[in-house]
């Protein structure tokens, strides 16, 4: 399962039935899960601690140190989870000691060539970044977001569950759960209905999304008066809570 041609430090802690491929380097202070796939001519610096049932595909570097100026060798790491795919020429950099000293991938996340992920990144579960699509340090993104294509999301930025990106969008704002964006600087252009119907939303919490989109977006209302209509429609519909919630969570604005 190890090819003669990597390099694994005797540091390195690798689980059953790890697959490395040819030239690749894993480094001291990593630790890769059960039957995950290395491919050929990958890097895996540490401290990075690595799931189960990944694939990490040619020529991506997994666990360098950040491109901060702060950052000074302090102990941070790169935490990722279960059954990834990581396609070729993705860059994952571990954390700073001043962005909480880690940055973490969830599981079941989709990432295309030449995604990236800066320092202090937090994605959550069940992701698609598409080819390229890149995070700037500190940047937060939630459950089943789709980033299309060439995407770059501003460090700091928070992007909610369920919301997508066309390609080329420049995000600089915080976008909120189920909203589509578009554009360069990013704006809203309504909810992400075709991948909340694959999720299975049934139509009445699509259509509660929809009023609450209109209510954000549609009505004139200052944000603080739409809070206060969505805080009203949220006691029964969960959904709505979960983009209340984001809301009061956001620190850079939405894109409004």
């Amino acid at each position: 399962m190890i090819h003669p041609t990597a390099i694994i430090d005797p540091a390195a802690r690798l689980g059953q039935n790890v697959s490395v491929g040819a030239y690749s380097i894993i480094g001291a202070d990593v630790e890769i899960g059960d039957n995950t796939w290395i491919g050929p001519h990958v890097i895996v610096e540490g401290p990075t601690r690595i799931g189960r049932d990944n694939r990490i595909w040619q020529y991506a570097s997994i666990g360098a140190a950040p491109q901060d100026k702060k950052f000074h060798g302090e102990n941070a790491v790169l935490e990722i989870g279960d059954r990834n795919v990581i396609r070729e020429f993705v860059t994952f950099h571990r954390g700073t000691e001043d962005g909480g000293g880690v940055t973490r991938v969830g599981n079941d996340n989709w990432l295309m060539a030449y995604v990236h992920l800066a320092h202090d990144c937090i994605v959550g579960n069940n992701t698609t970044f598409a080819n390229a699509a890149s995070l700037a340090g500190h940047v937060i993104v939630d459950d089943w977001v789709t980033l299309g294509g060439f995407t770059l999301v501003h460090q700091f930025c928070q992007i909610g569950a369920h919301a997508f990106t066309s390609m080329g969008s420049i995000i600089n704002r915080d976008v909120p759960p189920y909203v589509t964006v578009a554009g360069s600087f990013a704006e809203p252009k309504g909810i992400n209905a075709e991948g909340l119907r694959r999720r299975g939303f049934d139509p009445d919490r699509i259509l509660s999304i929809k009023r609450a989109y209109k209510t954000l977006y549609k009505s004139g209302l200052p944000l603080a008066d739409a809070r206060e209509e969505l805080l009203r429609a949220s006691s029964d519909a969960p959904d709505v809570k979960l983009l209340l919630d984001f809301i009061e969570r956001s620190k850079r604005s939405l894109i409004r």
